[in-house]
């Protein structure tokens, strides 16, 4: 099985950008942290970060015609607005599990929104790195629920 992750805007900045919201670790100790605790050992993960949106577009068709057989994204703050990203992942007919470190839905109003969402099997908010793992495990599984 091959899955990609996906992140957006700003995730480079993590152990920089607001702390008290994302905590320390980078984002070099978050593919750390997936590789080390997903579930099943003949999956092959694969990374991306962009903080533009053409090239989380690219990647994510990218997953399409390599063959990919799911994606865990976190769009970063194009989840409140990127259409071209949601018309993405609805084209690519992937899994894809959204991921968000913080509780979006619980944090400023504009927040609350994700126009990805609705195209993503299902949403995984405000469960740190360790969503990221839930989100692999749920691809694997082929069982998705959304946890906030």
């Amino acid at each position: 099985m091959k899955i990609m992750v996906i992140n957006g805007v700003n995730m480079n900045m993590l152990g920089i950008r607001e702390r008290n919201v994302y905590g320390d670790g980078t984002l070099d100790d978050l593919c750390a942290y997936i590789t080390e605790n997903y579930a099943e050992t003949n999956t092959e993960l694969s990374f991306f970060q962009s903080n533009h949106e053409g090239d989380i577009v690219d990647c994510l068709h990218k997953c399409y015609f390599e063959k990919y057989d799911g994606v865990v994204i976190n769009p970063g703050a194009h989840t409140h607005y990127s259409y071209a990203i949601r018309d993405a992942i609805k084209a690519i007919m992937l899994p894809v599990v959204e991921v968000h470190i913080s509780a979006i839905d619980k944090r400023e109003e504009f927040r609350h929104v994700s126009v990805t969402a609705p195209v993503c099997k299902a949403q995984i908010c405000g469960k740190g790195f360790d969503g990221y793992v839930m989100a692999v495990k749920m691809i694997e599984s082929g069982k998705y629920e959304d946890i906030k």
